[in-house]
């Protein structure tokens, strides 16, 4: 088996909005509202605008994800993976669907680069060690297609989630 995709996936712990990729991930509400949390983290950071294009944009279906400049970011672009509503919960298959998405966003764009935080598991309560697993498994998926991306980085918040994604890769098969 080609086991290459694995070269393309890092898993670090830090700040994603620091990530020097082509577009990182938000853990977005399908009205595209920048609040807390990811989202708030990168209007703080990236500005006015973002919101702006997303306001143009939204709102889109749940599990759905659509893609806007990145502001005053290092990323060129914010990929917003809409994994829940507004205030609500996500689900296994709105987590699924967005990680799916925002891979083909960045692809449709020629982007080589990419960087999710671990979608779902703050405010919407998605349990970390699932979310992992179905994260890991779509990037997989996707990263085996003809892809033009090289590296995608799963950018988490502590040691605890770093821990649990490093565990449920090295338990994947090809």
């Amino acid at each position: 088996m080609d086991h290459g995709w694995r070269s393309k996936i890092v898993l670090r712990k830090g700040d994603l909005t620091e990530a020097a990729v082509d577009a990182i991930v938000n853990a977005a509400n399908n009205d595209l509202i920048l609040g807390g949390g990811v989202a708030g983290a990168i209007r703080a950071k990236g500005g006015l605008t973002i919101q702006a294009e997303c306001d143009k944009l939204g709102p889109i279906p749940i599990g759905e994800a659509a893609i806007t400049g990145a502001g005053k970011l290092r990323a060129r672009y914010v990929i917003h993976a809409a994994s829940m509503r507004l205030g609500g919960r996500t689900s296994e298959a709105a987590l699924r669907d967005s990680t799916r998405n925002s891979l083909s966003r960045a692809a449709e764009h020629g982007l080589k680069s990419i960087a999710f935080p671990a979608i779902g598991t703050g405010i919407a309560g998605f349990p970390i060690e699932r979310c992992a697993l179905v994260m890991l498994e779509e990037i997989r998926d996707h990263l085996r297609t003809g892809t033009p991306l090289e590296r995608v980085e799963l950018v988490l918040f502590d040691e605890h989630a770093l821990g649990v994604f490093q565990d449920a890769l090295s338990k994947m098969t090809d």
